[in-house]
């Protein structure tokens, strides 16, 4: 028992040692939410929101220096440059206001951060960060959102490798691990469930190397009508790293370790800092990925009765 306990000891200690040993890194954890905010990167009365909480003690593990913002003005190729990646999440059209009222980029702006990954930049994407951009901003709620139309998807779809149709209620749904050899994937086992809002997605890039698939069609809801599907990947775009995943809806999801490990080699990979064979998978891990759920037009909005006239 003594060994084992000095063996774990020495164990933690090389860990540590590891993480102080690895280049300090710098990552921008953009937010700013033209579209829908979600409540987990929301500020409250200034004080950081629980995705930033949960970043800054991955930062403290693993030397990473995390710069929180939602002002798009500053998106240029001098401001990008003082970073080793850039995380979003995000939603809605960047490059207007929006919902936050906070500064939105502008189209340079935008060039920007594809010239800045394809450099040889990192970019992590969680979430929304497909939610994000739509391509001619397409109505949440009209027939066209279910169309597959990568060709002339918007640029930042194409960058990220999907985007968003919608969710239906959240649900514990199972995930397949399709590369267990990835960073932060090789202890996460065959599959892993737990409850989440779960993203529908479409557009795949064909380049991605799928890390995750979910299964649709074990799950309830006319969203998710549809074969497996993958719902975290990497790719490459120049010579940059883009990594994506649709989780990190719930707070929990955060603490959550299965995401915490994902997350942690996510960023250690687009950073650089490690390895991985990202040769495109999607033919194989998820062949029916691009069969969309069907359409369902809304419930017309319910007509209230009209009050009784007043008596004479």
């Amino acid at each position: 028992m003594s060994f084992r306990i000095i063996l774990l000891s020495s164990l933690a200690i090389a860990l540590s040692a590891s993480a102080a040993d690895a280049p300090k890194r710098k990552i921008l954890f953009f937010s700013k939410s033209s579209g829908f905010e979600h409540e987990v990167i929301s500020w409250k009365k200034g004080q950081p929101s629980v995705a930033e909480k949960s970043l800054l003690e991955l930062g403290e593990e693993n030397n990473w220096e995390f710069i929180f913002s939602k002002d798009g003005s500053k998106f240029s190729t001098e401001y990008l440059n003082g970073f080793d990646a850039v995380m979003f999440y995000t939603t809605g059209d960047l490059c207007s206001e929006g919902t936050d009222k906070h500064p939105p980029m502008t189209p340079a702006g935008k060039q920007a951060l594809f010239d800045y990954v394809r450099s040889g930049k990192g970019f992590i994407g969680t979430h929304s960060a497909s939610d994000t951009f739509h391509t001619d901003n397409e109505s949440q709620k009209g027939p066209e959102r279910y169309v597959n139309h990568y060709e002339k998807a918007d640029p930042y779809v194409r960058f990220l490798g999907a985007e968003f149709i919608k969710h239906g209620a959240q649900q514990v749904a199972k995930n397949t691990v399709i590369d267990s050899r990835f960073p932060g994937f090789e202890t996460l086992g065959p599959d892993f469930s737990f409850q989440e809002e779960w993203y529908s997605l479409k557009d795949f890039s064909p380049d991605i190397h799928v890390l995750t698939v979910l299964d649709a069609p074990a799950m309830k809801g006319v969203e998710y009508e549809r074969p497996p599907f993958p719902n975290t990947w990497a790719r490459m775009e120049g010579k940059g790293r883009v990594w994506y995943t649709s989780m990190g809806h719930r707070e929990d999801v955060w603490t959550n370790p299965i995401f915490r490990k994902a997350l942690k080699g996510g960023v250690q990979w687009a950073c650089g800092d490690v390895k991985a064979d990202v040769t495109p998978n999607i033919k194989t891990a998820a062949p029916e990925a691009n069969i969309n759920p069907p359409y369902v037009a809304p419930k017309p909005p319910a007509v209230k009765p009209a009050p009784p006239a007043a008596a004479n």
